[in-house]
């Protein structure tokens, strides 16, 4: 096992699976020290354990769970379950901790580490480097220690379901609805549909068969087409469209127009603020977040507060200000009056809720906020020094800003999952962000690329 470095991105560990960091030998460690974070006194951790439908998530999910019970740690296992049902799991069995093996969005070659405390929520900067100065060689009991044992969680996924479900008011279901589910061959293939079902709605579901390398194959929150072909051919209300392990949506309209996660939290937004859900009419986004999303925040008189990227950094802020709604344009959108993490069904859940409650089709809704045009170039980089060193890069992004005025704006960033830097650019036309992003992009491909 190598030294470990930074191992801990902007949404837990991630890497190609077989490959440091995600070779079992330092999943294990992972595993290990886990336990000894959550240890306290002589108390036994227990770690509920959940994965999604990767290839390789047995192999990890058995190094992690081995070196949980070589540290001494009882493991409750969920076996495939959505990141969001982990966190509920978590909490709802008064465990310590729940890990999810999962890399979310990314292709099958892909897998990662999702970590909760036993409150549900995942842990700050402070808490994953103080575990990760933790992480010892695993496969032994320590000295004079007891080897755990694990267990099977039964019934996790009727469990969440009954949980999610919930969110509805009183009464509510959703007979009547049509829609279409794209559960992208991951972690809610199986719960997302039992759970529309149950409730009432007429159902139908795509790319629901996995077979360990299809997960988020032009399929899920990243690739909607399919998505809007079947809301169209059926003549569906909306089509619902969830990431690999479930924490993220993104909709799609009657006309088989996607919907971004911002418009999302805008129409939650409104519906909780004439509800009085909304506390304090806050709502928290990120940096990323379109242009749009601020002036519709004012036109419903709400107040916006901007979070670094990632969805763990959005539910800090929202705890910070004491908000109760917040989200990401990917679809990562929190109720934090409802959950302590982005849940993919929930969210479409509470869509849904406000187009019963308004009457209205999901298109007239999704024209609450103006989606500014928007163009993301992902550049790949060997090496990622710090953006305000490259005086040729900060250069063009003056002149850019510049030209642009109030029209638009420009964002710059690496990626904290992969070796990418990230260029977004909106403007007040396609063609204008287009030409913008790509002049950006090659800026950095000369700089770092």
């Amino acid at each position: 096992m190598k030294t470990a470095a930074k191992l801990f991105g902007t949404d837990g560990i991630r890497g190609e699976a077989g490959t440091y960091p995600l070779d079992e030998q330092t999943v294990g460690a992972v595993g290990g020290a886990v336990c000894r974070f959550f240890r306290r006194g002589g108390h036994v951790p227990r770690v509920v354990v959940g994965r999604d439908t990767r290839a390789s998530g047995l192999v990890l999910e058995k190094a992690l769970c081995d070196g949980i019970c070589a540290a001494g740690g009882t493991v409750s296992l969920a076996g495939v379950l959505p990141t969001p049902g982990v966190a509920f799991h978590a909490r709802d069995l008064a465990a310590d901790a729940g890990v999810m093996i999962t890399a979310s969005h990314n292709p099958y070659q892909d897998n990662g580490i999702k970590i909760f405390s036993g409150s549900g929520f995942k842990l700050s900067d402070q808490e994953e480097s103080e575990l990760e100065r933790s992480i010892a060689v695993p496969g032994t009991a320590e000295k004079g220690g007891v080897v755990g044992s694990s267990d099977i969680c039964m019934d996790a996924a009727a469990g969440y379901e009954a949980f999610v479900s919930a969110a509805l008011p009183d009464g509510q279901s959703l007979r009547g609805v049509k829609v279409v589910l794209d559960t992208a061959n991951g972690a809610t293939y199986k719960v997302a549909p039992e759970l529309f079902v149950g409730l009432g709605a007429e159902v139908t579901v795509l790319h629901d068969r996995p077979d360990g390398v299809n997960i988020n194959r032009d399929c899920g929150s990243e690739h909607t087409e399919s998505l809007s072909e079947a809301v169209l051919d059926r003549g569906a209300d909306l089509g619902l469209a969830f990431d690999g392990d479930g924490d993220r949506l993104i909709a799609v309209d009657e006309q088989g127009q996607e919907l971004t996660g911002d418009q999302a939290i805008i129409i939650c937004a409104d519906l909780m603020k004439k509800t009085g859900r909304l506390r304090g009419d806050q709502v928290v986004s990120t940096v990323m977040s379109n242009l749009g999303f601020s002036m519709a925040c004012r036109q419903l008189g709400l107040q916006n507060h901007a979070a670094k990227v990632g969805d763990r950094y959005v539910v800090e802020e929202m705890r910070r200000v004491g908000a109760v709604l917040g989200g990401e344009p990917s679809g990562h959108v929190v109720f934090l009056d409802r959950h302590t993490t982005g849940d993919g069904i929930l969210t479409g859940l509470e869509v849904i809720a406000a187009m019963l409650i308004s009457g209205g089709p999901l298109s007239t809704l999704g024209q609450m906020m103006e989606v500014y045009p928007q163009r993301m170039i992902n550049v790949e980089v060997a090496e990622k020094p710090a953006l305000e060193s490259l005086p040729s890069l900060t250069g063009a992004i003056r002149q850019v800003e510049s030209e642009l005025g109030e029209e638009g704006r420009v964002l710059v960033r690496y990626s904290g999952t992969q070796n990418m830097c990230r260029v977004m650019v909106e403007g007040p036309s396609a063609v204008a962000a287009e030409k913008y992003a790509t002049l950006l992009a090659e800026v950095v491909k000369e700089a770092v690329g």
